[in-house]
């Protein structure tokens, strides 16, 4: 890492946080507006459920397999740790954020399942949140750290899927 670098990105929170954010939102846009369900009336919730429970599950797998990846290759989880090198095997390979991109996915998958219009209408928001206040900092951390590695990976993967 270069001497001149910033110690970590500059997050001090952990990422997961603004996604439970934005449940907490949709939970209390629906108890104290107005219930926005998906599906209602007496329409059977049963598709919506299966797709909730696989759209979850691939979201917790993608989640856990970045973690795993992390952890593997023993650098930083959490943002306000400085991290060791850049990971580029795994799920990094497909994406740069996969614990968010994953995280995204089974909040979706979660929504769903909660039959929850104000969960889903508010995910965009979270992911700009995400965006805004973790991948920026993180990616601007990145680029100092380790200059031409990650702006070599920068170029060959992207942020999302």
């Amino acid at each position: 890492m270069a001497d001149s670098a910033p110690k970590n990105a500059g997050v001090h929170f952990p990422p997961p946080f603004l996604f439970l954010l934005g449940l907490g939102a949709a939970w209390l846009l629906e108890t104290r507006v107005t219930r926005i369900r998906l599906i209602g009336g007496t329409a059977s919730r049963s598709p919506l459920e299966i797709a909730g429970s696989a759209i979850l599950a691939a979201g917790l797998l993608l989640t856990f397999w970045g973690l795993i990846t992390f952890a593997r290759a023993r650098t930083a989880i959490l943002p306000m740790r400085p991290a060791s090198r850049i990971v580029t095997h795994g799920p990094y390979r497909l994406t740069r954020n996969p614990m968010y991109t994953g995280l995204s996915v089974a909040y979706l998958g979660g929504s769903l399942l909660m039959n929850s219009g104000w969960a889903v209408l508010l995910l965009p928001v979270v992911m700009l949140a995400v965006y805004h206040f973790v991948i920026k900092r993180e990616e601007r951390y990145l680029s100092a750290a380790f200059p031409s590695e990650y702006n070599s990976y920068r170029q060959k993967v992207r942020r999302w899927l």
